[in-house]
């Protein structure tokens, strides 16, 4: 499975962006997507994830309210539309992918299985 993350760039606080992380492979069969960001100088932090059918989501209490998770199915790509953001927001964003089943929707890392290679977001002040 191979993930690939897009849509990043600098953008004014207040302003918004929206990611996309594309999923490819022989076999696609996702059970969740999930996106995590590492600030400079920061641990890699939760921000959001989704289960696959979607029948659940989940997202960090720094962004909810502004970020918000969706899919395409039929385009497996999973999206992260994110509004009103802050200078705190910038960081690389990561999206990744658990293909393993499981009744939960996990929020760290090793979680998940696949991982996107990142793309840069930078919010100016």
């Amino acid at each position: 499975v191979q993930l690939q993350a897009s849509g990043g760039g600098l953008v004014q606080a207040g302003g918004s962006l929206r990611l996309s992380c594309a999923a490819s492979g022989r076999t696609f069969n996702s059970v969740a997507m999930g996106w995590f960001r590492r600030a400079p100088g920061k641990d890699r932090e939760f921000v959001a994830a989704m289960r696959w059918s979607g029948s659940a989501t989940s997202s960090a209490d720094s962004v909810k309210g502004r970020f918000t998770i969706s899919r395409d199915n039929a385009k497996n790509t999973v999206y992260l539309q994110m509004n009103s953001l802050k200078p705190e927001d910038t960081a690389i964003y990561y999206c990744a992918a658990r293909s393993r089943f499981s009744t939960i929707l996990g929020r760290s890392a090793g979680w998940y299985d696949y991982w996107g290679q990142g793309t840069e977001v930078t919010v100016s002040s």
